[in-house]
Order: structure tokens, then C-alpha cells, then sequence
């Protein structure tokens, strides 16, 4: 059997207008550009879409079952510092950057409380243990 690609993620939010802003600053930050109001792309074939969630639906729990958070490998430590400035200078709430072993990490939440961490791993430091 061939190894498939994962080629995009479907992320629910709440309020597609409080989203926004967290979105339109990190995706371009990670890579990505938008292709339409609410789809974004990393330009390889892999893509991110955000839709409006249900009302009716519990919101993300981050110790629930399903999707805890989306990691992206940074190619070195000033990447991820970078980040958290270009964050933070936009406004967003910003935490310290982690130490992991030698790792850095950064999770930001986006207003739902979804993680997406930016991490740099040194040689000989596993992306998952």
C-alpha cells in the first residue's frame, strides 16, 4: 500500500470573526497564505479550511478525546523566538517559550483554546516520544 498524504484539516471555531485575527497572524508566520477567506495553504498540497461550529456543540477540550493540538518543527530556536515576537507584537496572548529537553517549544492557544505549537528540535531530540 502507498503512504497517504495528509492534505488538509477542517478546524471548527466558534466565531469565525474572533478567529481571525489569531489565524491571519500565525498562518503566514508558519508558512502558509490564504487561497480563500477561510482556506489557507502551505503552497505543497496540504491545506487548512475553518468553518463555524454548531452552537449546539460542546466547544474544544483539551484533555477530551480527539484533537489535542496541530506541532510544527521549526528549522532552528529563532524561529520559534520570532514567532512568539511577531505574536505578540499583533496583540495576541502570548506564553514563554518552553525548554523540553532541549526542545523549544511555544503553544499558543487560538481563541477556542486549540495549541498549535512551533518547536525547534536539536539533533538526537524526538518530534514524539
Amino acid at each position: 500500500m502507498p503512504n497517504l498524504k495528509l492534505d488538509h484539516l477542517t478546524l471548527l471555531v466558534t466565531s469565525i470573526e474572533a478567529s481571525r485575527p489569531f489565524y491571519e497572524t500565525l498562518l503566514p508566520l508558519l508558512g502558509f497564505h490564504r487561497t480563500t477567506r477561510e482556506n489557507w495553504t502551505d503552497g505543497q498540497g496540504f491545506f487548512l479550511q475553518f468553518l463555524p461550529a454548531r452552537p449546539e456543540t460542546r466547544p474544544y477540550e483539551r484533555y477530551g478525546a480527539g484533537l489535542n493540538h496541530l506541532g510544527f518543527g521549526a528549522p532552528d530556536a529563532e524561529t520559534v523566538t520570532a514567532i512568539r515576537d511577531a505574536m505578540q507584537a499583533a496583540g495576541l496572548e502570548v506564553p514563554e517559550i518552553q525548554d523540553l529537553g532541549g526542545a523549544k517549544a511555544l503553544f499558543l492557544k487560538d481563541p477556542d483554546g486549540l495549541r498549535f505549537e512551533i518547536t525547534w528540535y536539536p539533533p538526537g531530540v524526538a518530534v514524539v516520544d
